[in-house]
């Protein structure tokens, strides 16, 4: 006979992490996929990546394919990149252009703004309808000129999970921003919970980030947890004991105009809910989506925009940048697997969190209240994760967009 599983008691929620079989289990992120990630904002670009009508970025994420378009009107729309006849993928690759959006399969054609406007041998299809089977239309947000959709509706817009830090983020100008380099995927193996939880964890930065560790003296590296928003980092300063692109990077930075005088030397890193990270330099910003591929294997998406700047200095402050960032990156990579591969051990349940981990119990916390099998230290019997409500149906054209937009 089973044993039932033991339950994490109401006192212990806000004491322990999420049990170990979360972070490898294939049902829960199926459930996630559901719960979490349909409806949440993934950005998908930059209003700047796609300046002219047909102008495309396509995201894909758990199954899904989002592809923003820029319509003869000018609007930014999010569709499914599927098509209404046959299911078959419209666009291929990242990004493009295009006066009409044409299946490859039965050659279905459908406008920028999604309406179905060509279908060969139309009298053969007695259901057919053009505006029911035009394409799928997903909420989408424009906040700070990025370009933010959803499958499902969110429970917030963008602007009002950043709200508590418009106020510091206003004066960097967003908006203006261009891309700086290609978008890139980097895989990793380990469970984007593990990814996020690492990314919003201040207590490892002085034992496994020597680097920036003598980045931010002292305690100047601080982290806030906000219902949707996890803050971090603080003032920069040069050490005695610097690296030479440390050294370099401080000698080469110019002072940016647009910034006040204290925050010309800030790194600030923001996690918006649940995986998408913003981190923002006086020089350039960065961002990062933690998009799961398998229970034990992440997607990292990730490009750099930066307002126009032809300055000697400035370029090379940007590359000392990437330089710095890159070391970080890789320390973390080799962190996360370890992690990984302790959650599947046998000997490890759950780990107790410490009381400034106040983001990692955060993320704990909204975890419980969307998938509350995990209150259960050992899952459900498999196949849990795969009985899911169905998502609600979106129609063609007409269907109006996120009220958050």
């Amino acid at each position: 006979m089973a044993t039932a599983a033991k339950l994490i008691t109401a006192t212990d929620e806000a004491d322990y992490g999420l049990p170990a079989w979360a972070y490898t289990d294939a049902d829960m992120l199926a459930a996630e996929k559901a719960r979490v990630f349909a409806p949440s904002w993934q950005i998908v670009c930059h209003l700047n990546d796609i300046p002219d009508a047909g102008d495309w970025r396509q995201l894909s994420i758990l199954g899904e394919n989002i592809v923003a378009v820029r319509g003869e009107d000018n609007t930014v729309r999010a569709f499914a990149n599927v098509c209404r006849h046959r299911g078959a993928r419209i666009l291929d690759g990242s990004a493009g252009c295009a006066k009409k959006l044409i299946c490859p399969y039965h050659a279905w054609t459908f406008e920028l703004d999604g309406r179905l406007s060509g279908v060969p041998n139309r009298r053969d299809y007695p259901a057919l309808d053009p505006r029911e089977h035009s394409l799928v239309e997903y909420p989408i947000e424009i906040w700070r000129g990025f370009v933010f959709a959803s499958i499902a509706t969110p429970p917030a817009s963008v602007a009002e999970m950043m709200a508590p830090f418009e106020a510091e983020i206003a004066p960097y100008r967003l908006e203006e921003m261009q891309a700086i380099g290609r978008v890139t995927t980097r895989p990793r193996p380990a469970n984007w919970k593990n990814i996020s939880d690492n990314y919003s964890d201040g207590l490892h930065i002085p034992v496994a980030h020597p680097g920036l560790k003598r980045l931010f003296p002292g305690d100047a590296y601080a982290v806030q947890a906000t219902e949707w928003v996890d803050r971090l980092g603080g003032p920069i300063a040069l050490d005695p004991k610097a690296s030479l692109s440390e050294r370099l990077y401080f000698q080469h930075l110019p002072n940016v105009d647009h910034l006040p005088a204290d925050r010309q030397r800030y790194w600030f890193y923001y996690k918006l809910w649940p995986n998408v990270a913003f981190d923002l330099y006086a020089d350039q910003i960065d961002f990062m989506q933690f998009i799961p591929l398998t229970p034990d294997t992440t997607m990292i998406r990730e490009t750099a925009y930066a307002l126009p700047d032809d300055r000697r200095e400035m370029r090379v402050a940007r590359a000392l940048n990437w330089r710095i960032n890159r070391r970080v990156s890789q320390e973390d990579s080799d962190l996360v697997a370890r992690v990984q591969d302790g959650m599947k051990s046998s000997s490890f349940v759950r780990g107790p969190l410490g009381t400034s981990e106040v983001c990692l119990r955060a993320l704990a916390r909204r975890m419980r209240t969307l998938v509350p099998e995990v209150c259960a230290l050992t899952p459900p019997p498999a196949g849990w994760g795969r009985i899911q409500k169905p998502l609600p149906f979106r129609g063609g054209v007409g269907v109006g967009p996120s009220p958050h937009a």
